[in-house]
């Protein structure tokens, strides 16, 4: 099964990456480190390898192939440079149709709507090509800004879990927050 979607905004591409995008990869993760490392879970040094970048991009294109999850890489429109990525991940099929989702923006391009932009595109493919019924996103509670993101999206706060995921190697609290999709009218 598998889906291989081929997004475009105004101002990005969405897609999943290719072994040739591995050097922009490692780009956006090293130049990012410090800005994405209080959001993220504790990285190995390898992480930021470029050999780490080729295995993640085969493990993604994998999970992609199997239907189960989709690590998109959003590129500026000449897709030379990262700007962000989501990835819809644990995609539960059956009586379920839902997945989480995650995200990043790189710290060049807080600000500006991107974003929110991508967002608004990978989830119209999630709700239409995917036929997903539920996308789930958390966020820590001091995460205004992911908080903020996920309002404008339409997401709905439904609940609050202690010492949900390990961030920066301490165990946080975090707020969950689900969209279903929109009825058609």
């Amino acid at each position: 099964m598998g889906f291989s979607p081929r997004l475009h905004t105004e101002r990005t591409r969405i897609r999943l990456a290719g072994e040739a995008d591995a050097p922009a990869l490692l780009r956006y993760r090293v130049a990012n480190r410090a800005h994405l490392a209080p959001w993220e879970p504790l990285r190995e040094e390898a992480f930021y390898t470029l050999e780490h970048c080729v295995q993640a991009i085969a493990e993604g294109r994998e999970h992609a192939r199997l239907d189960r999850g989709y690590p998109l890489l959003v590129f500026d429109p000449g897709e030379t440079e990262i700007l962000a990525s989501f990835t819809l991940a644990n995609v539960v099929r059956g009586a379920f149709q839902a997945c989480h989702l995650g995200y990043g923006a790189a710290a060049r391009a807080q600000g500006q709507g991107l974003m929110h932009e991508a967002l608004q595109a990978g989830l119209a493919w999630a709700f239409g090509e995917l036929d997903l019924h539920r996308v789930m996103a958390n966020h820590l509670p001091r995460n205004e800004r992911s908080a903020r993101l996920l309002a404008r999206l339409g997401f709905e706060r439904e609940g609050y879990a202690k010492g949900y995921l390990q961030i920066a190697g301490v165990w946080e609290d975090h707020v969950l927050t689900a969209l279903v999709r929109p009825e058609a009218p």
